[in-house]
């Protein structure tokens, strides 16, 4: 935020700066020489040029100073939370499937209009023992998808990751990454291979399109700005493609679908004896 501050402060006096020398241009012209306004001209333009490319420069020392704050794992240092024994025992409970209750971050009163990004999304269910909901069954994928059409919603978080960070390097079995590198954050499971349908399934929950028209995941973002989409979420036609699984920047902000995570629920019971979840 200070960073985004610093650069607004940066732009505006420049843009200023620049306003009041095209104001100063402008007074001369009228007294002077229709000569002297070809270089009244050259100098306007060195001067938007010289606001581009200082502005260009800013922005990308920015972002490389946010990426030297960020972590191996693009969640800027922060860690997981760990559960509220009281919120566990109230959380919200929208509807149950084999067991499991879940409930969506946008239907509840407290987190209506709470957008966050896929690390702090997942926190704000592990507060409930919950996680960001892995999709492992096709039964659980058409009700995800059903919710998301029901509720209008552009698109939503799940708890799917690429093991792209620490750890993951010499990983022969996750080779190639993008094809068998994905697993579910919240149960360790891993997602199926990108490249074809899973095993048992009808339908291939991938897009098969995207912002460069290329079946997911494609990691598109890292050719636009150099990050990389290592976090999976449920887009609602964003691409005419229907409801679909897309491989998203982990920084981008969306409402999530949190789902019981039975360690979590584990741990809450060892630890506060009594409580009835």
């Amino acid at each position: 935020m200070k960073q985004n501050a610093y650069l607004n402060n940066f732009l505006f006096l420049r843009m200023r700066h620049y306003l009041l020398l095209v104001a100063v241009a402008t007074v001369a012209t009228v007294s002077t020489a229709p000569a002297d306004e070809a270089e009244d001209d050259r100098q306007t333009t060195m001067m938007k040029k010289d606001l581009v490319e200082t502005t260009t420069q800013m922005m990308k020392k920015s972002l490389e100073q946010q990426r030297q704050k960020t972590s191996s794992v693009n969640d800027g240092g922060r860690l997981l939370s760990l559960p509220n024994a009281e919120s566990c025992k109230n959380r919200p409970k929208h509807f149950e499937l084999n067991g499991h209750w879940y409930f969506l971050s946008s239907n509840t009163t407290e987190h209506k209009d709470a957008k966050n990004d896929w690390l702090d999304s997942r926190n704000l269910c592990r507060k409930y023992c919950m996680d960001a909901v892995s999709i492992e069954t096709e039964e659980e994928n058409e009700i995800v998808f059903n919710l998301v059409k029901k509720e209008r919603l552009p698109y939503i978080w799940t708890s799917g990751r690429l093991c792209n960070f620490k750890g993951c390097e010499d990983r022969e079995d996750l080779r190639p990454l993008e094809v068998l590198g994905w697993f579910w954050s919240a149960s360790g499971v891993k997602v199926s291979p990108t490249n074809k349908k899973p095993e048992g399934w009808e339908n291939q929950p991938w897009s098969q399109t995207g912002h460069f028209k290329r079946p997911q995941p494609d990691n598109a973002e890292f050719e636009i700005n150099e990050t990389t989409e290592a976090c999976l979420a449920v887009l609602n036609n964003v691409y005419k493609d229907g409801i679909a699984w897309h491989d998203i920047g982990c920084y981008h902000t969306k409402a999530v679908l949190c789902e019981d995570n039975d360690q979590l629920l584990k741990y809450i019971a060892a630890t506060n004896r009594g409580i009835i979840l």
